[in-house]
């Protein structure tokens, strides 16, 4: 077995965890190192890479950003009570030991100021965010693991492995939590994708629970409409939402426990609140006035949570218990889909109480390539997993391994075969039941191999075409692992953020826009159906060696998931990295491909950056052709578990960019 805990990697570029942030215990000082993930809409730069001579609010709630240093260079002060010292900077140039002075005596003089107060939130200690190692361990343990992107969800998860349920009861009790506690990238008026390991069969399954179009939702109706693509804030966007199908397919089948002992935690949870963790707290921060129906919800008497407040759900407390009471038929054929149906037909959508009634999650094989030994699995399409096979089969073709991670050496050869993955992920991919999908010829390594000869290790493709075969932003990722060696690879997702941001009344989520991925292009295979599934994003993964477990992961973030897969894959075969450090390594992302709902590729597409990758990098890849963008961002969320036996044991990463954790026992 290979070892994961090779070789070690030099970064000063990951971001940090994020502050744990529960009920009862506040637990350690470990403060992000790079806050840009608490920034999301709080901050926008005058120019996306290089800030010089802008004013700068530093107060405390807000944003620093040092003048004359890239937007790398981040760091936020958390508002201290009710205190709002607010000071303007101009300035050209200021060093970091500077800046370190000035803020440390603004938030000292804040300090001051809360001494009136005697309930205060925590400030960030800006010596320790500088000085805190860069890089998460990776979690180690034996009886059970959970990885999610909350780390009270994780804990829920662990709980139930603890009470007796397996890996199966805990992802469903976790992705439960992780719709209350992350409610705008999943819950359960989306859909859901698993991959699973069971130990007693040694067998792999795989299980789609993506939702359909409704029945009476055509392109002849939405011709009728006008519409050139689908709408996102309208129910015309909406599919069926497939979750709790999936939550009673993977129990029925699988779990140890009962499915209503899967829900308490949420349950208790949603009627008794929980405090805003950093990250996510900046998810509450939408405009009341565009999306009034989530506002509802989620900014309780019209104020919005920050974070560190608690927030409860009580319609979804109240669902989640009808789930538990009824099983997925409370949910499908019950009040929760009457209320759905009436919100559709209020605002001129197509969903109706059959389309609910008639749903079903499917059991399907999942499909996999070799990549230098290792078999790595995708679920087939609708979905885009095996875009992440075709890049690999690629790859495969070239020495990654001589080469320096994340040099432009190694980014142009993934660039350049994403490219030509994608091409072929626009006209190929689409609902299997509907469309003829030439699955095997796209996997093949005869078709890798003819692709591969279309990448120039020089020079960037800016004309792009799919191959012809023969015959013709938010999401959740979590895995867990338990005693018995089960293993779950499991993703669940609204779409975009909260969905269509359309909530019916008095159920305590929005509902998903998924449907918006259905080309209307009469010629495409993706083209919207009644009862069809649209293309979809979100995608579990699984890695086999020798037709043993060896490790379940996914990364989350739209479009960008299969160039996620990809990334870990090298980052752990290629260039021997731990599970969490693949995770922690600056990702890359080639946007502007051509679409499976009809957008084209212009120009051979841009490339942007996370924090980390060297301006030489970014340099030498436009100097070959490639579009490169001067923002830095942060590209998806990552959580892993990998296994070894004799002893069995589990090694657990999480995503730094996201508030999650690792736990286990």
């Amino acid at each position: 077995m290979l070892s994961i805990l090779s070789r070690p990697t030099s970064r000063h570029d990951v971001p940090g965890m994020s502050q744990i942030v529960c009920n009862s215990v506040e637990s350690g000082p470990d403060f992000g190192n790079d806050s840009r993930s608490t920034l999301i809409g709080a901050y926008s730069s005058p120019d996306e890479d290089r800030c010089s001579d802008h004013v700068v609010r530093l107060t405390c709630n807000n944003v620093i950003t040092l003048p004359g240093e890239s937007v790398e260079s981040t760091w936020a002060i958390p508002h201290n009570g009710n205190v709002h010292t607010q000071s303007i900077l101009r300035k050209t140039v200021m060093k970091r030991r500077q800046f370190l002075q000035h803020a440390g005596s603004i938030a000292a003089a804040g300090a001051m100021s809360a001494g009136a107060f005697a309930d205060v939130k925590p400030r960030l200690n800006l010596q320790m965010l500088q000085n805190r190692n860069n890089n998460r361990s990776t979690v180690v343990c034996q009886k059970g693991l959970v990885c999610a992107s909350q780390p009270l969800a994780a804990q829920a998860g662990v709980d139930i492995l603890q009470a007796g349920g397996n890996c199966i009861d805990a992802a469903i009790g976790t992705n439960a939590m992780l719709g209350l506690t992350e409610a705008a990238s999943n819950g359960i008026g989306g859909d859901l994708f698993a991959i699973l390991w069971v130990e007693k069969e040694q067998k792999l399954y795989g299980l789609n629970a993506s939702g359909r179009a409704p029945y009476d939702w055509n392109l002849q109706e939405a011709d009728k409409l006008g519409l050139t693509s689908i709408p996102r804030f309208s129910p015309l966007s909406w599919s069926v939402p497939g979750c709790v199908s999936g939550w009673g397919a993977l129990s029925s089948r699988f779990g140890a426990l009962s499915l209503d002992k899967c829900l308490e935690p949420a349950i208790e949870y949603a009627k008794n609140g929980f405090p805003l963790s950093p990250i996510i707290s900046t998810y509450f921060e939408f405009p009341a006035a565009q999306a009034p129906t989530l506002a509802r919800v989620f900014h309780p008497n019209g104020k919005k949570p920050k974070y560190g407040d608690v927030f409860r759900n009580a319609d979804l407390a109240k669902t989640y218990q009808a789930i538990a009471d009824g099983g997925p038929d409370a949910f499908y054929q019950g009040e929760t889909a009457e209320q759905i149906v009436a919100m559709s037909k209020e605002l001129g959508g197509r969903m109706s109480m059959k389309d609910l009634k008639d749903h079903t999650a499917t059991w399907v094989e999942p499909v996999s390539s070799n990549y230098r030994g290792w078999d790595v699995w995708e679920i087939p399409p609708n979905g885009q997993g095996i875009a992440a096979l075709q890049i690999l089969n690629m790859l495969e073709q070239f020495d990654i391994e001589s080469l320096q991670p994340n040099s432009a050496e190694h980014l142009h050869l993934f660039i350049e075969a994403k490219k030509l993955a994608y091409e072929d992920r626009a006209q190929y991919y689409a609902d299997m039941e509907f469309a003829d999908v030439p699955l095997e010829w796209l996997i093949s390594k005869d078709y890798a191999k003819q692709r591969a000869k279309l990448i120039d290790p020089k020079k960037a493709c800016n004309e792009l075409k799919f191959g012809d075969p023969e015959l013709d932003s938010d999401t959740i990722y979590l895995t867990a692992a338990d005693g018995e060696g089960n293993m779950i690879s499991f993703i669940q997702s609204n779409y975009a953020g909260y969905g269509s941001a359309l909530c019916p009344e008095g159920i305590g989520f929005p509902i998903q826009n998924r449907g918006q991925a259905f080309s209307l292009d009469p010629n495409h295979r993706n083209r919207l159906k009644p009862h069809k599934r649209p293309f979809h994003t979100i995608i579990p993964a699984f890695m086999t060696k020798d037709g043993k477990p060896v490790m379940s992961f996914g990364v989350m973030g739209g479009d960008f998931q299969p160039q996620g897969h990809s990334q870990i894959v090298m980052n752990v075969i290629d260039f021997g990295m731990s599970p969490q450090q693949a995770g922690d390594q600056p990702r890359v992302e080639h946007s502007g491909s051509s679409s499976p709902w009809g957008s084209k590729t212009t120009n051979g597409g841009r490339l942007t950056f996370e924090h980390g990758v060297p301006d030489t990098v970014k340099m030498a890849l436009a100097e070959m052709g490639h579009q490169v963008k001067p923002n830095v961002g942060a590209h998806g969320g990552y959580q892993a578990i990998w296994r070894t036996d004799e002893p069995r044991i589990y090694y657990g990463g999480s995503d730094p960019r996201k508030d999650g954790a690792a736990i286990g026992y």
